[in-house]
């Protein structure tokens, strides 16, 4: 309610010419977490407290949406048993007592029907559903066709535009639906600019209010410009709402995106944005609390200071050493995902500098010297963390954390080796390097669950083991 009373003030401010404080003036309306990755779902007590992490900081929506719910998608059709019903209930009241609105979402897509007795019979499984969450309280809901095998757009958005008529307009007390398309992102929705044929009889056929969600240029892409946001809306023919795929790594679960959001531009203007996150429920807030920073004030977003406010907040007296390993854990890429801060980007540069400059080149010491001591603070850091980190946090990354304290360890071994290796040590040099072997396979087996700084901390190790001369 308050909401709205705002965004009424709003309007009536700038009728009257008057000016707006820029935060209010930026933010965006809808701005949120949508749980919709693969994978173990959080427990009732995670997503309570990320209700409450929400709405601390101004985090005003929430879609319950996990893809391994099985009464989300496998078992769509089927009522939810009376004792989920209640934990239902408990996050919509959580929800509420925050400021957030709860949404419930349904993925019906691998097998629903859209037509005959079949398709009539989902229609009204579908109702019924939605009913039953109605009665605990909720009173925003939303239907996904991502990521399946079919594509019918004009039955889905018809299917869709009678629920808005029959479920929602006749309740009048909830929110037009959400749906994210089977086509949702730029490079499956277009060919050559032009709507494919999913896309055109979706967004044609599919009523005006229902808000369309889409993930930008791919599925995990660099990030969103202001022009990839207006041709998609051009090829919808309405505002969009963005989903972004950044913290989730479920597509990559053995590393941890740790980084700011990043590469969305401050002048975006979605009709909402959500956040998907890790299944690691309190390893994501880092993120999301930056994503919040963002959505509240765009035009004013700084993502490392953003970042750097964030971990402060949630690490207190070990924020600098969260930082550190934080900062090796940023960039989460495969060959179609790409998208994050680049993992340690300063050490990442000086080793740059090293390799050029070894083995007799200008500064070659002083840049050898200074890796060292940045390994040396990364096998400390990590040292503390193991050992101060809260129980919650340390098993949500603790074989990430383990590894990076062994690659850290390790480059610092490598460094000691090079210095050999420069020195003319060639008895040191050898024998380190065969301690480096040793190491080299302890942490390929570590790297079979867990992955962190692959082209800055760990590439170095590769890199110095290369530079060999002598052994």
């Amino acid at each position: 309610m308050w909401e709205r009373l705002w965004l009424a003030v709003i309007g009536f401010l700038l009728l009257e010419g008057c000016v707006i404080p820029h935060a209010y003036a930026a933010s965006i309306p809808i701005r949120g977490v949508v749980e919709g990755f693969y994978g173990t779902p959080w427990t009732w007590t995670q997503r309570m407290d990320m209700l409450r992490f929400s709405g601390t900081y101004g985090l005003n929506a929430y879609i319950y949406a996990p893809k391994d719910d099985p009464w989300h998608r496998a078992k769509w059709r089927t009522p939810y048993p009376e004792e989920k019903l209640g934990e239902l209930r408990g996050l919509s009241d959580e929800a509420r007592n925050n400021g957030v609105s709860f949404i419930f979402a349904v993925s019906p897509g691998m097998d629903i029907h859209f037509t005959g007795e079949k398709g009539r019979a989902d229609q009204e499984s579908m109702r019924q559903k939605l009913e039953s969450i109605y009665a605990l309280g909720v009173r925003r809901f939303a239907l996904f066709f991502d990521d399946i095998p079919h594509k019918n757009g004009r039955g889905q958005a018809e299917f869709l535009n009678e629920l808005e008529k029959d479920f929602v307009q006749k309740h009048g007390d909830v929110q037009p639906l959400i749906t994210v398309p089977t086509e949702y992102y730029w490079q499956d929705m277009q060919k050559n600019g032009a709507a494919k044929e999913y896309t055109r009889e979706f967004s044609a056929a599919l009523l005006p209010e229902i808000l369309v969600l889409y993930t930008g240029d791919g599925v995990v892409p660099e990030g969103i410009t202001v022009q990839d946001m207006q041709r998609a809306a051009k090829l919808y023919g309405r505002r969009l709402g963005v989903w972004w795929n950044y913290p989730v790594s479920d597509y990559r679960e053995k590393k941890l995106a740790l980084g700011p959001v990043s590469g969305l531009a401050k002048e975006l203007e979605p009709a909402a944005l959500f956040f998907n996150p890790m299944k690691y429920e309190e390893l994501s807030k880092i993120a999301l609390t930056t994503g919040a920073v963002y959505a509240a004030a765009p035009e004013s977003y700084e993502a490392a200071a953003a970042w750097e406010n964030a971990i402060v907040e949630q690490y207190g007296t070990l924020a600098a050493d969260m930082e550190l390993f934080a900062a090796h854990s940023q960039r989460m890429e495969n060959s179609w995902a790409h998208t994050g801060r680049e993992d340690a980007p300063a050490l990442r540069k000086k080793m740059s500098a090293l390799w050029r400059a070894w083995p007799a080149g200008k500064d070659a010491d002083i840049l050898l010297y200074s890796c060292k001591s940045d390994f040396i603070r990364m096998e400390q850091a990590a040292r503390r963390l193991q050992q101060g980190l809260p129980a919650t946090v340390y098993k949500e990354c603790a074989p990430q954390l383990e590894l990076f304290q062994d690659i850290a360890e390790a480059d610092r071994i490598a460094a000691d080796r090079l210095a050999a290796q420069k020195n003319g040590q060639t008895a040191l040099s050898k024998s380190l390097y065969r301690v480096l072997q040793k190491k080299k396979i302890h942490i390929l087996e570590k790297e079979k669950k867990a992955a962190v700084s692959e082209k800055t901390a760990r590439a170095f190790l590769d890199e110095s083991m290369d530079a060999k001369e002598g052994n």
